[in-house]
């Protein structure tokens, strides 16, 4: 179960170019619960593809005090952060939700993976939404990705559709 209250919410912080590992390093040095989701890009460089991991929000991770960790206001001063982001002069948390959301979808080492490709005929569990735990025959699966499901509702198929985060 994740703390509401607002002294341990989680913030997003801007880290200075090329500095994520410096600004991880100095942050967990104080204590504080880091969250930097990466993904796996690839470019070509001097002719060749080279596959790295990078940060999902490139200049940007996720920050949240510790029980005891130093305040939040410490991040400004951090060596390889620029600033925690604030709205009006205060730091605006982000949503646990969102936060669980993205862990969620990331390994034990931050790293995103990618979505379950889903074709016609295959059974899904919805996840979220007045429907979650129902379970849906995948129809057809369109250009952005959303997923056309064939769900059993009061005796007859309605269909619907779903993003393919939304089923299990």
């Amino acid at each position: 179960m994740t703390d509401q209250s607002p002294a341990r919410a989680w913030h997003v912080a801007q880290f200075k170019p090329n500095s994520a590992a410096i600004a991880r390093r100095n942050l967990e040095r104080q204590r504080f619960d880091i969250f930097l989701p990466m993904v796996e890009t690839t470019r070509r460089q001097s002719g060749k593809f080279v596959t790295r991991s990078a940060p999902l929000f490139p200049g940007y991770l996720f920050v949240r005090e510790q029980e005891k960790s130093a305040r939040l206001g410490a991040v400004n001063g951090t060596q390889g952060i620029t600033r925690l982001v604030a709205l009006a002069g205060r730091p605006t948390p982000v949503s646990d939700a969102m936060i669980e959301a993205l862990r969620a979808r990331c390994d034990t080492q931050d790293q995103l993976q990618p979505l379950p490709e889903y074709a016609p005929g295959d059974e899904v569990t919805l996840a979220t939404g007045p429907f979650a735990d129902f379970v849906a025959t995948v129809e057809k699966v369109d250009a952005e990705k959303r997923v056309w499901l064939l769900l059993d509702f009061m005796g007859r198929e309605t269909r619907i559709k779903a993003t393919s985060d939304a089923l299990i």
